[in-house]
C-alpha cells in the first residue's frame, strides 16, 4: 500500500492508495489507447513499484498490425502519465513499455467460384 501527503486546505493527514488503485488506473489508460491488446495473464502484464522518486511502471502489451511500434509506446507512456498523476496526485517516474508480439488481422478465406458447385451437364439426369 503506498501513501501520499495531500494537504490542499492546511488539513492534517495523508491519503492512502492501494496499488489495485493505481493499476486499475494504468488498465483503464491502457484500454483507451488504440492499437494494443494487454498480456492475458493474471497481472495482465503491469508491474507497479512505489519509490521515493515517485511511480515506476512496467507494462507489457501486444500491438495490432498497422500501427508503429514506438508511436505506440509514446502515447501508452504520456497516457498513464497522465491519468495516474491527475487521479491520484502521484508522480510517475518511469514507465517502461514493452511490446511482446504483434497480432496481424485473420484472413479470411476467399470464396469458392459459383461455378465449382454446380454438377457437370452429363451428371444431370
Amino acid at each position: 500500500m503506498a501513501s501520499i501527503k495531500y494537504n490542499p486546505n492546511g488539513q492534517k493527514g495523508k491519503i492512502t492508495y492501494s496499488s489495485d488503485i493505481v493499476s486499475g488506473i494504468v488498465v483503464l489508460s491502457l484500454q483507451e489507447t488504440e492499437g494494443i491488446e494487454l498480456i492475458p495473464s493474471k497481472s495482465k502484464g503491469i508491474k507497479i513499484s512505489f519509490e521515493k522518486e515517485g511511480v515506476f511502471v512496467d507494462i507489457s502489451v501486444i500491438a495490432h498490425y498497422g500501427y508503429k511500434v514506438p508511436e505506440l509506446a509514446y502515447r501508452i507512456q504520456q497516457t498513464i502519465k497522465q491519468m495516474v498523476e491527475s487521479m491520484t496526485m502521484y508522480k510517475i517516474a518511469k514507465v517502461d513499455v514493452h511490446v511482446q508480439s504483434v497480432v496481424f488481422p485473420e484472413t479470411e478465406p476467399a470464396p469458392a467460384p459459383a461455378n465449382s458447385a454446380e454438377e457437370p451437364d452429363d451428371k444431370k439426369n
